[in-house]
This record gives structure tokens, C-alpha cells and sequence, in this order.
């Protein structure tokens, strides 16, 4: 149960993030730093106890990996998911009570730009996490949650531009809910966000090998 709330408790202020810090107009240029920083925190703060996933695609990756079995594979991405929708329903009443513009939900008028964007963002978190948190040879390092928060970073300056940057399902359900991205796009984010998941598993396969 401790790892569920731990994921919950991750997501959420992930998802609260995004949403506060995408849609204040004074901050945008430097949501993606509070975003990453954010993640970066709760990894730290929760790493120990669930592994600090606080996203499906993620999760996925780890799956694949072998080092979370399919019963906990469900709940995280439950949980997840849940935390995202409370989250994105609390940020969008806390832009609110802040006097905020109104949300607009973006459009994403290429979606396969936005699907390739989703993909590579995603790949490079999934990968950059099975090799720093799940790997032997880092085992006990102090940095992950510098790298993984690092990567978020860089991949939202880098594509978010191009699809809004979630590289996260619970983040695109959040944003979602929180008027951010039109309904009709979220297929955009799964399909994305899972198939770059599931390729940085392979590509980590054959670039680490099954030594540990």
C-alpha cells in the first residue's frame, strides 16, 4: 500500500504542476525547469519505497524490463491515472481562484509530428530511467532523480512545442480534464508515450543485456 500512496502522492503534484505552471502566462518560459524539478524532488522524496515511476509509460518501460511484477504494474498505472485526474481538477480551480486566463485546449493540428514528439521524448525518459534506477551497476547512486528530472527538462524545451510535451499518459489525462489538451487528441499521448516505453525497453535490452 505504501508504494501505491507513494505513486499517488508523485503523480499528483507532477500533474499540479504542469497544469499551474503551463497556464500562468508570467511562468511559461520556465514551466518545463518547475516541471523536471518537480519530478526530480519526488523521485528522490519516494524512489526508495515505489521506484518514483509517477508515470504509465514509465511503469510500462519497467515492466518490460522485468522488475515490477504485473499485479503492481496495474495499481501503479491506476493509481496513477487517478492522481492525475485530482490533480488536473485541483490545479484548473487553483488557476481559478488566481484570477488565471482562461484554459484553451491545444490543437494539434499535425498529429503525427505530435506522436513522433510524444515517442522521443518518452524513449529518452524510459531509457534514461532503466538505466540510471534499474541497473546493477548504478545501484545506490545519488543521482538518478537529477537525471531523470534533468530529461524531462530538456525533452519539454526540446518537443513540447511540438505536442505539449506530457510524454506522460497521466499527465495528458490531467491536462485533459484541466481543459489543457482537447479530448480527441488524447490518443495522441498514449499512442506515443507507450510506443517510445516499449522501444527504449528493447533498445535497453540490447545495449545492457540481461546481466543483472
Amino acid at each position: 500500500m505504501k508504494k501505491y500512496l507513494i505513486e499517488f502522492i508523485g503523480t499528483f503534484f507532477l500533474v499540479l504542476t504542469v497544469v499551474l505552471t503551463a497556464n500562468n502566462p508570467g511562468i511559461v518560459p520556465m514551466a518545463p525547469l518547475a516541471i523536471g524539478t518537480m519530478y526530480m524532488v519526488m523521485i528522490f522524496a519516494g524512489g526508495h519505497i515505489s521506484g518514483g515511476h509517477f508515470n504509465p509509460a514509465v511503469t510500462l518501460a519497467v515492466l518490460l524490463r522485468g522488475k515490477i511484477d504485473r499485479g503492481d504494474t496495474l495499481y501503479y498505472i491506476l493509481v496513477q491515472l487517478i492522481a492525475g485526474v485530482f490533480a488536473a481538477a485541483i490545479g484548473a480551480f487553483l488557476h481559478n481562484c488566481g484570477g488565471g486566463a482562461t484554459i484553451v485546449a491545444r490543437v494539434n493540428e499535425h498529429s503525427m509530428c505530435a506522436v513522433l514528439a510524444e515517442f522521443l521524448g518518452t524513449f529518452a525518459l524510459a531509457f534514461v530511467v532503466l538505466n540510471v534506477a534499474t541497473t546493477k551497476s548504478n545501484e545506490g547512486n545519488s543521482y538518478f532523480g537529477l537525471a531523470i528530472g534533468s530529461t524531462v527538462v530538456a525533452a519539454t524545451y526540446a518537443l513540447g512545442g511540438l505536442s505539449g510535451g506530457a510524454f506522460n499518459p497521466a499527465v495528458a489525462v490531467g491536462a485533459s480534464v484541466a481543459g489543457m489538451f482537447a479530448w480527441e487528441d488524447v490518443w495522441i499521448y498514449f499512442v506515443g508515450t507507450l510506443m517510445g516505453a516499449a522501444a527504449a525497453a528493447t533498445v535497453f535490452q540490447v545495449t545492457y543485456g540481461r546481466e543483472d
